[in-house]
């Protein structure tokens, strides 16, 4: 069993467990522990944007001082951690002058030596995609899932995953856990962030237009690495209902920020440099069921999973062991549909 230092974070240790846990199981599956730091601490959700801002950075630099602890690498699932912790790194590295005033604060002389990667590398370049679809034990039979990256894996390309918005890393993925990966224009888009909190109707029209371009490319199913964009992708739908993200896709996505590119010629270029074109029915009839018990959801009409509970039902844990009933939009309809789940597990809850 290869073990790897593990930073979780404080959402996937609260509620986003499902995330942390379908992790955890998958891993292990695959030969991999995901050992957690003996001491972590919050990292600031987000990196300090004003430069004398030197404290907002001891809380992501002592989690980096406990990796280097650990081993000298760190893991992660969060996107909002792998972005404040790869961009804390960069400063004690190449700003002497915040170091300076850092580790004297600190007590200790860290260098920025710990490398931060994100599971998603770790599958790629410790594991390998092809040694990971040898791995797959049950068939996810080309589910046709967009991979959103939001905001904080590609950007600033400093700090991003892979060297930013051109990557497949995502999609790549998918492929190896038999997937049908969606490439579509909104993957990289904001979906609202932390508006969640002031502004519902940012959040609504944002992520509202990552939904229906995810949709009109054809997904069945979105996934991401974000708790926060889960959050918000899901929520939106709930707000907006059925009718809006449907009936008016294009009214959806046309905002100043996004433009209205259901509008433009039906020709989009993919992030990979390839051509697709929306189906002509994208968004008709695909409104998956919802639960029968707990929050109804009314006009939800796309799951949202984290990458790790497709990775676990790619490797055969059973539902319950991911989470799949916690979601606000039950994507076991879809599954079984698919075939993917028996029929007894989308029942139970």
């Amino acid at each position: 069993m290869t073990s790897i230092p593990y930073y979780p974070g404080c959402t996937l240790n609260t509620v986003a467990k499902p995330f942390d846990l379908s992790a955890r199981r998958s891993l292990k599956l695959l030969g991999i522990e995901l050992a957690e730091l003996a001491q972590w601490n919050c990292c600031g959700a987000s990196f300090p944007l004003t430069p004398n801002n030197i404290i907002g950075l001891t809380g992501p630099t002592n989690v980096l001082i406990q990796s280097q602890k650990a081993g000298g690498t760190v893991s992660t699932l969060c996107s909002f951690c792998y972005n404040t912790l790869r961009r804390t790194n960069q400063v004690i590295k190449e700003d002497e002058g915040r170091r300076t005033v850092i580790n004297d604060f600190l007590g200790t002389s860290y260098e920025g030596d710990v490398e931060v990667v994100h599971l998603l590398e770790v599958l790629r370049d410790r594991l390998g995609f092809s040694e990971l679809k040898k791995r797959v034990t049950r068939n996810l039979k080309k589910l046709k899932v967009g991979a959103y990256y939001g905001c904080t894996l590609l950007r600033p390309k400093s700090a991003a995953i892979d060297g930013g918005e051109t990557t497949r890393i995502f999609e790549e993925f998918l492929e190896a856990i038999g997937c049908e990966a969606i490439e579509f224009p909104n993957r990289g888009e904001c979906c609202g962030s932390h508006l969640a909190m002031s502004n519902e109707e940012v959040v609504v029209r944002l992520s509202g237009a990552v939904v229906a371009s995810a949709q009109a490319f054809g997904a069945e199913l979105v996934t991401t690495t974000c708790p926060l964009c889960f959050y918000n992708l899901e929520r939106s739908q709930k707000a907006q209902g059925s009718d809006t993200l449907l009936a008016t896709r294009s009214e959806a996505v046309s905002d100043p920020l996004h433009g209205d590119w259901l509008s433009r010629p039906r020709q989009c270029l993919s992030p990979s440099g390839r051509g697709q074109t929306p189906r002509a029915d994208a968004g008709k009839g695909v409104s998956p069921p919802m639960r029968e018990e707990g929050d109804q959801t009314p006009g939800a009409t796309l799951p949202v999973l984290y990458f790790t509970q497709l990775l676990g039902l790619a490797l055969g844990l059973p539902e319950e062991e991911l989470g799949l009933g916690e979601n606000l939009i039950d994507p076991r309809p879809v599954l079984r549909a698919k075939g993917i789940v028996r029929e007894q597990l989308v029942a139970s809850s």
